[in-house]
């Protein structure tokens, strides 16, 4: 970007606690104009935007302190040391400003000029706060702005500021005043510094006014009401993602693709080479319009979580499942994700950007796997219907609990060994409770399955042409099925599972196609094998060879869509120890429990 000598570009730093608006001041001023990425060497998420040519704004991590404790921490101070920042945009809750100004007061140490923007001023007022802004600002050294971003209020006030270069116009430069740098020797001390200030520029006007988060609260967070309640709205996202909304427009958008569009583009090609054809529709239609069909899926999950973010509630689900996965090394806000992945693990990945710590997004990341997604579930219905008729609920029920519990023990040891040094305390403020504004939610939604249309689909779309060679030709051409590379790869790799009792090329290439999407094993096993899986399958399988596989099936590497998402996600050193960590689990507890199965028939 090519800027003016006489009007350089400005960059200010966006940074506040968590849930006091600070990602919706960014969506107002920057007005989508933005650039997201990560921070380097961290999955912290990095967003820059732009008011104009001339003004850059940096949304730093949402923090509550500057003590370098945490990545989002140390990101912070690292940029406002090295980032040549000109300006601190430093937003915060006008309804809890003690807690607010701490932050404040280790701002003011950089040296660099501060707008102090005071947010959600009706919430103060609603509750009987009354603040003289002028007196703030100077007793503080600082710049302040009332805005209610909810509503866009004062947004307009702060852009002028911004745009007309305001700060370094004043006595930012001339005196210092505004860069007058404050220490203290303890917390207690900051502390008491905010409370004489604050006893001099806000009044209560009513401190006995229950508000409406006080009576919320006293149901969302009831000690006997907080759990059910709280289950009923997993059960709520669940339906509304996988039932109700996401999942049918995900069928819709399937048909569309599978039904109608390959259809379309099957008949336009026929006129070509049926290698170039076979490569367009079964290969690239095929591979990417498997992830195409995850959007609505995608955009209905992240809808919900926006709405539970932006209203308050999420930070009570964090607060009420704190104490119960922490045993898994987990703080409580990681219950949604693992939720979540039940129907299916891309979104659950996903959804763990919106876990503050790294490590709870690293952890939850390398858990959600074992948690089965819709598309195991094909698997389990035929082997169950094939070998064990009659007793199908209580199989697959099984394979759902052996997932969480091995989740669970997994979690316990990445705890207390990769994870050991980088325990933190959880540490959360509960905010008011408020409703999302429409447009809030429909930037937030789009965000998310924007980038993860671009995070997986140029990936997808390399690996679905891969596939499509491996299964289509050998090395004198193209050929079928049974005589193409994939069959040679299954021959190869079918020894590895003689000690799981499925040894055969046929298993072994399923269990490889399922990689690409796990609903493959199933079709993949129909066109190999040939003719009713009902009836072949009792032929193939014994009923504990048959849970052997099931039990790899729900434990073996994730699909392609979620290595994909991991990789841009967490790079590919993490999903490639995802992948081969989930892989030789998979084997050993298949090993257990067909060999341990095995034993116990023949005692008994």
């Amino acid at each position: 970007m090519v800027v003016s000598d006489a009007k350089r570009m400005i960059t200010a730093a966006l940074i506040g606690n968590p849930n006091v608006g600070k990602t919706t001041l960014f969506n107002l001023l920057t007005r989508l104009n933005q650039h997201v990425g990560n921070w380097p060497g961290v999955t912290v998420e990095k967003k820059e935007g732009f008011i104009n040519d001339n003004v850059k704004i940096v949304d730093l991590p949402g923090i509550y302190a500057m003590d370098t404790y945490s990545n989002e921490e140390k990101i912070s101070k690292s940029f406002l040391e090295n980032g040549n920042v000109d300006l601190i945009l430093n937003i915060v809750d006008a309804s809890n400003l003690k807690r607010n100004l701490y932050l404040t007061m280790q701002l003011k140490e950089f040296n660099i000029p501060i707008v102090l923007i005071l947010n959600m001023v009706d919430v103060a007022e609603n509750k009987g706060i009354k603040i003289d802004y002028e007196k703030l600002s100077r007793l503080l050294d600082v710049m302040v702005v009332p805005i209610v971003a909810s509503k866009g209020k004062g947004v307009d006030k702060l852009e002028e500021l911004l745009l007309n270069d305001i700060f370094s116009k004043t006595k930012y430069d001339n005196d210092n005043q505004y860069r007058n740098k404050l220490h203290f020797k303890s917390e207690a001390e900051t502390y008491k510094y905010i409370e004489g200030v604050l006893s001099q520029c806000v009044a209560h006007t009513s401190e006995n006014t229950v508000t409406i988060t006080e009576r919320l609260d006293k149901i969302l967070i009831n000690k006997f009401l907080a759990y059910p309640i709280l289950v009923a709205i997993a059960y709520f996202i669940f339906q509304f993602t996988f039932s109700w909304v996401g999942q049918p427009l995900a069928d819709l958008l399937d048909t569309f693709v599978n039904d109608w569009f390959a259809p379309h583009v099957d008949i336009l090609l026929s006129g070509t080479s049926s290698w170039f054809k076979s490569l367009i529709v079964d290969g690239i239609i095929g591979g990417v319009g498997s992830v195409i069909v995850f959007l609505p899926v995608i955009l209905s999950l992240f809808l919900c979580i926006s709405f539970l973010e932006d209203s308050g509630y999420m930070a009570r689900v964090a607060f009420l499942m704190d104490k119960i996965i922490r045993k898994m090394g987990l703080s409580g806000k990681a219950f949604i994700p693992l939720i979540i992945s039940f129907g299916c693990n891309v979104p659950g990945l996903m959804s763990t950007r919106t876990l503050e710590s790294e490590k709870d997004r690293k952890l939850t990341a390398l858990l959600l796997p074992f948690m089965s997604c819709n598309a195991r579930l094909p698997i389990y219905l035929v082997m169950a219907g094939a070998l064990f008729r009659g007793h199908e609920a209580l199989i697959v029920a099984s394979l759902y609990a052996l997932g969480v519990v091995v989740a669970f023990f997994v979690g316990i040891l990445f705890k207390n060994t990769i994870f050991k040094k980088d325990d933190e305390l959880f540490i959360i403020e509960l905010p008011e409770y408020k409703l999302p504004e429409l447009k809030s939610l429909a930037v937030h939604t789009w965000e998310k399955g924007k980038g993860f249309l671009k995070k997986a689909g140029t990936i997808i779309f390399s690996v679905s042409i891969i596939v499509w060679i491996l299964s289509n030709f050998n090395f004198s051409g193209m050929t079928e099925i049974n005589k193409s590379f994939i069959a040679y790869i299954g021959r190869f790799i079918s020894p590895i599972f003689i000690p799981l009792g499925f040894a055969s090329w046929q298993n072994s290439a399923s269990l490889l196609t399922g990689i690409m999407a796990k609903e493959v094993v199933v079709g993949t096993m129909g066109v190999i094998y040939g003719g009713n899986l009902t009836k072949v399958l009792p032929t193939v399988f014994t009923p504990i060879s048959a849970i052997s596989f099931l039990v790899f099936v729900l434990l073996y590497t994730p699909c392609i869509s979620l290595i994909a998402t991991m990789k841009k996600e967490y790079g590919g050193k993490m999903a490639s120890f995802s992948v081969a960590y989930q892989l030789v689990l998979a084997w050993l507890v298949s090993f257990i429990v067909y060999n341990g199965g095995n034993l116990i028939l023949k005692i008994f």
